[in-house]
């Protein structure tokens, strides 16, 4: 494995040896007019997008050298502020953390960078990389001058921009533009807002250009820009798209911040496609008109563990794992025809003619047959300890972030009837002394059930919630998870619940123990498999004959699966795996029973 690494970037760096010679020593970047200037002379962004925390660390110079293989000359990537500070000034800048480590990747690459730190990203990962420990605070209102928000906000910026700040292209790093904010036209009209992280980057070192990022539409543009940064279009692929951000008269450069390879999917959704003969036609324009650009995306990766978010049109829609896009490199980080295309057009509007440089050696991939795992756990066999509080709150409240949370309480008075739950968010088993009596899921708007009169009448109900994602874009980004606000039975509001929080993080799970041969009693079941590698290699475990939850290898979260489909399958890469033994868990909502796993391929 180690030796193609090696052998790949060899040989990928070869190829951009003549196009980087001048690289060394700082260079500058300014605007002017409505021109980009690189040491004093114009400019063309050819960017294409990849997100280096969907990305194993081990694998960004390969995904790297393949950006630039494909004629590309500048990366762009969100920042993703929850990753980062996943607790209020505990920071993180290790392993697919560490931005610096990245940049200089990608100035190894022979690429600039163009970065969009947020704070607020979208990007489809929960609460649009915001961190969810600010909706403990109950009334805080967000992407504005709420003062708590924007010295959250502020923090934030101090400490990245120290990772950044040598890095910028003046002081011979290849950062050459840093966005402020995200869509904020689509939000918002809090011009101030905008201006308070401007200068709060100027005050933190960066002195590289701003640009801001917007739709094409007057509303989106007013509310969304600021003077004096260059103006993205999300996207800007005509004529008319242009005009409306030259109507401004900020005599700043517009580009293309947004093209589309492809798009996003949904669970439940058949897969995004975006036609590559749509896409060409449109980098064709933006090409032969001398427009800068960003394909968003050139590489997708994956929303590993819980990180992926949700959108809500007329009903909540959480998105998959997979964040493969349709992009031209595709999760597993291989071209597709549409990266050949893509490849084709470029090859002929490189600067001064130049030859792009040949793609690094293929990564391996493997199979691994069929697993039946032998060992199972049940989940209420391993509650931690219980939160005792009048009525049900969100997670939050709980100082939990992301994974499962039980409910519990005993029921008095009515034991019967319609039990509503307001509001659920996101997914629930619900059980009555023990037994399960079915499932409510927020994707299907569903926030109520019966539970049937019995002899003996109930006495206990567990609620068992799955939070989904945290809403990542429009005006429902307040979305806290678990029970937002109460549970009744008939005209009852049940009272007295005991709360267990379940992040199903690294310390919760080592304290799982296991036994065989013995089927759980009901769902909400973990499954353990141990199997032998004598190589390694990227792979997608193949989840067809499970039902819903998430899979963990190794102590690494691959993220959630769903016989809702479209992904039956998760992506498993070779840094999870290692030569000898590894493991395998499952956690699954609905299974009692396990079936058999297996390593292909591909996503499909």
């Amino acid at each position: 494995m180690k030796s193609i690494l090696k052998r790949g970037f060899v040989l990928g760096l070869m190829g951009i040896l003549s196009w980087n010679a001048g690289w060394a020593g700082e260079h500058s970047f300014a605007i002017q007019g409505g021109a980009f200037l690189l040491d004093g002379r114009p400019f063309q962004i050819m960017a294409g997008e990849l997100h280096f925390q969907r990305i194993p660390r081990e694998y960004w110079r390969d995904r790297l050298l393949k950006a630039r293989a494909m004629g590309l000359n500048t990366v762009a990537t969100y920042v993703f502020w929850n990753l980062l500070e996943p607790e209020p000034g505990q920071w993180d800048f290790s392993g697919e953390n560490d931005i610096a480590a990245f940049i200089r990747e990608a100035r190894a690459a022979g690429l600039w960078v163009l970065l969009r730190p947020g704070p607020y990203a979208c990007a489809e990962v929960d609460f649009g990389g915001l961190p969810a420990w600010l909706l403990r605070v109950p009334d805080i209102k967000i992407r504005c001058r709420d003062a708590r928000y924007l010295a959250a906000c502020e923090s934030y910026i101090q400490r990245l921009s120290a990772e950044v700040r040598e890095l910028q292209v003046q002081r011979g790093g290849p950062v050459v533009m840093v966005q402020i904010e995200n869509e904020y036209g689509s939000y918002g009209n809090d011009q101030e807002y905008l201006l308070a992280l401007k200068r709060a980057w100027e005050k933190a070192g960066l002195q590289v250009p701003f640009f801001t990022a917007d739709g094409a539409a007057p509303d989106m543009l007013e509310a969304g820009t600021i003077p004096g940064a260059a103006i993205g279009l999300d996207p800007g692929t005509n004529k008319k798209h242009f005009a409306e951000a030259e109507k401004l008269g900020r005599n700043v450069p517009v580009f293309c911040s947004e093209i589309y390879p492809g798009w996003i999917t949904h669970w439940g959704e058949p897969w995004a496609r975006v036609k590559t003969e749509d896409l060409i036609l449109q980098l064709g324009w933006l090409l032969e008109n001398g427009k800068s650009f960003n394909l968003y995306l050139f590489h997708g990766g994956t929303n590993f563990g819980f990180t992926a978010g949700a959108n809500f049109g007329e009903k909540y829609m959480p998105t998959i794992t997979s964040y493969d896009y349709d992009s031209p490199l595709n999760e597993m980080g291989q071209p597709t025809p549409k990266y050949f295309a893509l490849r084709d057009l470029l090859a002929g509007h490189q600067q001064g003619g130049a030859k792009i440089p040949e793609l690094p050696a293929p990564l391996p991939v493997i199979e691994i047959p069929d697993l039946l795992p032998a060992e199972s756990a049940s989940i209420f066999d391993h509650l931690p300890g219980a939160r005792r509080v009048p009525q049900p709150g969100p997670m939050e409240s709980f100082g939990q972030n992301w994974g499962f949370i039980l409910y519990r309480t005993n029921l008095v008075g009515a034991r019967s009837g319609k039990l509503a739950i307001t509001d659920l968010h996101d997914y629930a088993n619900i059980y009555v002394d023990g037994k399960h009596l079915g499932t409510l899921d927020r994707a299907r708007n569903e926030q109520s059930i019966e539970i049937p009169a019995t002899d003996p009448p109930a006495s206990r109900l567990d609620i068992l919630v799955e939070a989904m994602g945290r809403i990542n874009y429009g005006d429902r980004m307040i979305d806290r998870k678990g029970i937002t606000d109460r549970v009744t039975l008939g005209r009852m509001t049940l009272m007295d619940w005991e709360v267990f929080p379940l992040p199903m993080d690294r310390v919760f799970l080592e304290t799982m123990t296991f036994s065989r041969g013995r089927a759980p009693a009901r769902p909400g079941a973990f499954f353990r498999a141990r199997f032998d590698l004598e190589e390694t290699g990227d792979t997608y475990l193949d989840m067809s004959g499970w039902a819903k939850g998430v899979v963990w290898v190794n102590g690494r979260n691959l993220g959630r699966y769903w016989d809702a489909g479209p992904q039956k399958r998760l992506y498993c890469p070779a840094p999870f795996l290692r030569k000898g033994t590894n493991e395998i868990l499952i956690f699954d909502l609905h299974r009692t029973a396990p079936v058999s796993i297996r390593g292909v391929r591909s996503l499909e």
